[in-house]
């Protein structure tokens, strides 16, 4: 049984087989999805080599790996072969490449277009489970000072504070904002509340002379923008 194990050790491999070898002498680009996640959990089960557990863990989100992401790590630990420190390890790789992809996005500060504010935002709330409200504030160059989590809430929605947006802008010398939330159920349709939210929001700071550019609402693909509608 011990041979049985070894034999399907990545070590053990014929060299066009090994994905850390490959990686070394062919590049980052050079390896799939699967062997990527191989080198991660480094071995599979005595049954199964690293490279077919991971395809076969693949699979199950049809190939996707931000679906992938989204996996717990009891929904992980479900496949023989993945224990807990496994399934960690991959939990972490997927979280590290979603900050990346944040980090990228942050460069990008200046905004021009909605697309710019999706392209910020998806990163941070278009995958969550949960719903949450964010507010950019904005100075006279339209380039982002600051991002605010107002709220965090469950899938049925978020409480927004008027005064606690305000007193942000106020404080740190914004002259715009834009308003930022997720829809986890993948609407896009703006509800009666985020209509009410965005003009109630609006009203209150145009009385301080602070302008209300957009209102974004974010999904993992795709957003909708109050202004674009004319909706503002």
């Amino acid at each position: 049984m011990k041979e049985n194990s070894t034999y399907f050790s990545i070590k053990n491999w014929s060299e066009d087989d090994r994905p850390r070898e490959k990686l070394l002498y062919k590049g980052r680009s050079s390896l799939s999805d699967a062997e990527l996640i191989a080198i991660l959990i480094g071995s599979g089960s005595r049954d199964e080599s690293a490279v077919s557990l991971s395809k076969r863990i693949l699979a199950s989100t049809e190939n996707n790996l931000n679906e992938l992401g989204k996996l717990s790590l009891k929904k992980l630990m479900d496949f023989k072969g993945i224990g807990a420190a496994k399934a960690i390890t991959i939990a972490a790789a997927l979280e590290l490449g979603r900050r990346r992809r944040t980090g990228e996005s942050l460069e990008k500060k200046r905004i021009t277009n909605s697309r710019t504010v999706f392209e910020l935002m998806q990163p941070i709330i278009g995958e969550l489970p949960h719903e949450e409200f964010w507010i950019l504030y904005l100075n006279n160059s339209n380039k982002v000072v600051y991002k605010l989590q107002l709220s965090k809430g469950g899938i049925t929605g978020t409480l927004v504070d008027v005064r606690l947006v305000l007193k942000h802008a106020l404080e740190i010398g914004a002259t715009c904002i834009i308003l930022v939330h997720n829809h986890p159920s993948g609407t896009l349709r703006p509800s009666e509340a985020d209509k009410q939210i965005t003009m109630k929001l609006k009203v209150a700071a145009n009385s301080l002379d602070i302008k209300v550019l957009d209102h974004l609402i974010v999904t993992e693909k795709m957003y909708f923008s109050f202004a674009d509608e004319g909706m503002l």
